[in-house]
């Protein structure tokens, strides 16, 4: 289900920026930003620099998505400019929803060693009790009544992300979180998703993505990958192109590149001993 149907700038918010060169307007792609039509796949693709990434948060942020992994949105310091931004984009919604949330690959590593450090407070507080419960000499059955939040926060947290996120690789982590956080007609935004992913995995994620699909999700996500980008009926937006533009698969630099040195690594190494 297409649940936003397209994000622009203000025609007003446009003019009165035209002369602003700082931060995110003095990135030639969001300066340029008129309107982007969305689909219940959507791509954004460029290089490093080139704003997608910026745009995603500013999008986060005006649809009031929770993120995962970061800081709120609403409450992290390095977000300012966006936050600023998301002000003059206009969001509008077919279907609103408050499901979804945003995620960061970055912040995805950051999230399991919390995670873990959580999983052993929780650890650390039901000995402490257990402890002090056999000092006052207290029945089993206190014991329970007073372990029972801390034990159904601890299971639900495995249930959730395994016994032990760290000894899983982070690929592996990635695509559990994924199986137990999307949710039927939400909104995700995902920047980057393939960072701690094998191609098999990304496969994984595609075939995930295809699922929830069929229960009303759509899907922003920020990649330079092929294999993701391959995507069936996917909109895929350059952010190399100015204004932004829409652009097949074939005719991507990402996808060319790739299937050209796949095809012919022994050139491109050549060339680069002679650079």
């Amino acid at each position: 289900m297409l649940h936003l149907s397209s994000v622009s700038r203000a025609a007003r918010a446009q003019r009165k920026d035209q002369s602003d060169a700082a931060f995110p307007l003095n990135v030639p792609a969001i300066a340029s930003l008129h309107s982007l039509t969305l689909s219940t796949v959507t791509f954004f693709v460029g290089e490093n620099g080139s704003g997608k990434s910026t745009l995603m948060e500013a999008i986060a942020a005006a649809a009031g998505l929770p993120t995962v992994g970061g800081a709120d949105i609403a409450r992290d310091a390095t977000l300012a400019s966006q936050r600023a931004f998301a002000g003059s984009l206009k969001l509008v919604w077919k279907h609103r929803t408050r499901r979804g949330f945003f995620l960061r690959a970055e912040d995805f590593f950051g999230f399991t060693k919390r995670l873990a450090q959580e999983r052993v407070d929780l650890q650390q507080r039901m000995r402490e009790n257990a402890e002090e419960y056999e000092k006052l000499e207290r029945s089993t059955y206190a014991l329970g009544l007073a372990q029972g939040p801390l034990a159904a926060s601890l299971a639900d947290m495995e249930k959730r992300y395994g016994v032990d996120p760290d000894a899983q690789s982070h690929g592996e982590s990635f695509l559990k979180l994924f199986r137990n956080r999307f949710v039927p007609g939400g909104l995700y935004l995902l920047d980057e998703p393939e960072a701690p992913l094998s191609p098999q995995s990304q496969l994984a994620l595609i075939a995930m993505l295809m699922e929830m699909i069929e229960e009303e999700a759509q899907f922003i996500i920020a990649t330079h990958s092929p294999i993701l980008l391959a995507f069936p009926e996917a909109t895929i937006y350059s952010f190399d192109e100015l204004p932004i533009a829409e652009v097949a698969y074939d005719d991507l630099d990402h996808v060319n590149l790739t299937r050209d040195f796949l095809n012919h690594p022994g050139r491109y190494l050549q060339e680069l001993k002679r650079q």
